[in-house]
């Protein structure tokens, strides 16, 4: 007999909240008697678009529909518009840039047999959105094959992350906001969306991420207390209850005042697995001052640490009951080694009696690994703003913290993702620890600020293999000190960079809408799903700019405001252009609403026309002057002139009526890479000048070596707002 959930009773809502309306509280339901689950058209995806030109796709790519497995654990999270994914849509991947260090190979352990014959071995960076990314991984051999998941995504918790950019140079200290997110960035980077949309987001890409985990892998989610407890839930239903291993708290700041409540100080992270038997690897910390103190306080005649700890255990065990020197162990317990070893300690000098006659064994600090890690991290501590590690992402995670996950749920040689990349720490951490990885974000500064990261660490290591090679030494690539433990080499010295389903094409209505509200003033609402943010009093609308305003638009206002009773704010349509039609149909609707506080009054800013806001700016693509010239067997480069508008106007805005002034074109470049073969499609990265110090610029001039016969040498250059300009010279 299956148990019914009672009916609660919810509040009336109106239309128009981040999901049509306003969202219900989620709730956890009782169990109930599975119902077959829906399958989702594949056809019902949306529409690709046509990718920009580029090399030919390799043949082996799989596209289109990605069977998913059910979710089957319970307890079930209910939310309002909560649906299965039976299916998913996968499009195929572009290849767009390749790095790899010269002259050093990998280490023999980094090759898989089992690697997909798409990709190149090597890390491996996506540019999409990583419901698509993870699809793309399933259909093109990647299922069942990662070790271990970690991902650190957004917390809906109301916030409004901007990325900050300085000018470069050691007088470039303005401060300048990063791009505004686009439409599908906000969903991921501005924590805006209501508690429903936020978990059916959450619930399609766990669902993805289980398929792509390996049976003993696991899989780590890193959350708020906001949101930890919803998120535990679908933990549970995805991978069933039996896949928690763990809850961690990370202490990521020092007490606060709350007016509200007690001071919030710590985040949580889920440890999950498909596997019920499977096992964290043990991991170790170094013992706090404190414990040293109380434990290891005596030393020997060497100065070497020690504390004396006990040789008995519980008992009987066969074997482990006999006379030691005239003494036995008491009542209830037994030695804790067999006789033979105890000779052999007592032998070594590793036996003390105490006063009470005792047997105590010597255990020297330095032969302990240190303290079994728990799931309390209080030793971990935030990035400040001074951090070598730090980038311009108000959400990173310290290396430390990341270092600790990997450790702990994977071993050299294993495979790590990393779905919300941001920053790239994650990839940048498993490099560091010998494992593979790959890592996906939606958000093109992320995986420009990604692939800067990487392009050090691998160079790094490749500097260190060559001097361990000249050297004759073996082990680590990495250095170690002493009493650590030896860090692996790394699984790979090259990576590259791919493009899901033409992301770049699917943004640039959203760009043009964000510029469009920089222009004319208005207020950016996050929270409401129809209009765009206020101006003034009045709500404003933005009318996509690929029509004009019709009669469609003014009827789905009107349907909009009917489901909005209370509201009589006035309305400005902001569009590129209007129809006859739809001038007729907004004087026919103000002509019934007259007088000066007449609710829904529709006003229309006409970008085209509009004499206040008729120079509506036009976005000036960033230029360059380049000069390539061969000499002999060498190139050389050389960047003349380098222009930024975008950053020449927001610094104007934000300057006010002081005109900005950049004496050095360098200041506003974030970093130049050379490709000196290439063939149209991927950007092979051959030399890049990337600085080390915010205060450092790129050198501007370069020399390197010319392949033989006519090429075609590209050069990229990334501006501080991460716009790239790519300059072709055939030489």
């Amino acid at each position: 007999m299956s148990t019914r959930t009672p009916k609660v009773r919810r509040p009336a809502t109106s239309r128009g909240g981040a999901s049509g309306g306003q969202t219900k509280a989620s709730r956890a339901a009782r169990p109930r008697k599975a119902r077959p689950t829906p399958e989702i058209d594949p056809d019902s995806q949306p529409a690709v678009a046509a990718p920009a030109p580029q090399a030919p796709a390799p043949p082996e790519q799989a596209a289109g529909p990605v069977r998913v497995t059910a979710a089957k654990g319970r307890p079930m999270l209910v939310w309002v518009g909560k649906r299965p994914l039976a299916h998913v849509t996968a499009f195929p991947a572009q290849p767009v840039e390749r790095f790899s260090v010269p002259d050093v190979a990998p280490t023999p352990q980094a090759s898989s047999e089992d690697w997909p014959a798409l990709y190149p071995q090597g890390g491996l960076l996506f540019h999409g959105d990583n419901k698509e990314v993870l699809a793309h991984l399933l259909a093109n051999g990647f299922r069942g094959k990662v070790n271990l998941i970690y991902i650190d995504p957004p917390f809906d918790s109301g916030a409004d992350y901007v990325r900050k950019v300085s000018l470069r140079g050691a007088t470039g200290t303005t401060k300048i906001d990063g791009e505004q997110y686009t439409l599908g960035e906000q969903i991921q980077y501005t924590d805006i969306w209501a508690n429903d949309n936020y978990l059916q987001f959450m619930y399609e890409r766990l669902l993805l991420l289980k398929e792509l985990a390996a049976k003993d892998g696991f899989v780590f989610v890193h959350s708020n207390t906001d949101r930890s407890h919803y998120l535990k839930c679908v933990l549970d239903e995805v991978f069933g209850s039996s896949g928690f291993k763990n809850q961690i708290v990370w202490k990521r700041r020092e007490a606060h005042a709350d007016t509200k409540g007690i001071g919030n100080v710590h985040d949580v992270i889920f440890a999950y697995s498909c596997d019920p038997d499977s096992r964290l690897v043990r991991s170790y910390v170094p013992y706090d001052d404190d414990y040293l103190v109380s434990h290891y306080s005596d030393r020997d005649e060497d100065g070497r640490r020690y504390q004396l700890a006990d040789l008995t255990a519980p008992g009987p065990r066969p074997g482990l009951h006999y006379e030691f020197k005239g003494v036995w162990p008491p009542a209830g317990r037994v030695w804790a080694v067999v006789r033979e070893k105890m000779k052999q300690l007592d032998q070594a000098g590793r036996i003390v009696f105490t006063s009470e006659g005792r047997p105590r064994r010597k255990q020297y600090l330095d032969e302990m690994p240190g303290m079994p890690v728990h799931d309390v991290w209080a030793d971990v501590f935030p990035i400040n703003s001074q951090a070598l590690e730090a980038t311009p992402y108000p959400t990173q995670k310290p290396e430390a913290l990341v270092d600790r996950v990997i450790r702990l749920g994977s071993n050299p040689g294993d495979l790590v993702l990393d779905a919300f990349i941001g920053s790239g720490t994650t990839a940048a951490v498993a490099q560091k620890l010998g494992r593979r990885w790959i890592g996906c974000d939606i958000n093109k500064g992320a995986i420009q600020t990604t692939a800067k990261r990487l392009q050090a660490i691998m160079r790094e290591q490749a500097v260190e293999a060559r001097t361990s090679a000249e050297a004759g030494e073996q082990g680590s690539l990495l250095g170690e000190d002493a009493g650590k433990e030896r860090p692996a080499p790394p699984a790979q010295l090259s990576f590259s960079t791919w493009r899901v389903n033409d992301y770049d094409l699917q943004i640039q209505h959203n760009e043009a809408v964000n510029l469009a509200c920089e222009h004319i003033g208005v207020q950016r609402t996050r929270t409401d799903a129809f209009f765009d943010g206020t101006l003034g009093r009045r709500l404003v609308k933005i009318i996509p700019f690929d029509h004009p305003l019709s009669p469609a638009d003014m009827d789905e206002l009107r349907r909009e405001l009917d489901g909005r009773p209370d509201e009589d704010r006035e309305i400005t349509l902001v569009c590129l252009g209007m129809e006859i039609a739809a001038k007729a149909a907004i004087d026919d609707w103000n002509r019934l609403r007259k007088g000066r506080n007449a609710a829904n009054r529709v006003h229309v800013i006409e970008l085209r026309r509009d004499p206040k806001y008729g120079s509506f700016i036009r976005h000036e693509p960033a230029r360059a002057s380049v000069k390539v010239e061969r000499r002999k067997d060498r190139l050389h480069v050389t960047i003349e002139e380098f222009i930024s508008p975008s950053i020449v106007e927001r610094l104007r805005q934000q300057a006010g009526v002081l005109q900005p002034t950049i004496d050095d074109w360098r200041a506003m470049v974030d970093c130049v890479m050379i490709d000196p073969a290439w063939d149209g499609g991927v950007f092979n990265v051959a030399l890049a000048d990337v600085p080390e110090r915010k205060t450092d610029v790129v050198l501007g001039a370069y020399d390197l070596p010319a392949p033989a016969g006519e090429t075609t040498v590209a050069v990229k250059i990334v501006d501080m707002l991460g716009e790239e300009v790519l300059t072709t010279v055939r030489v």
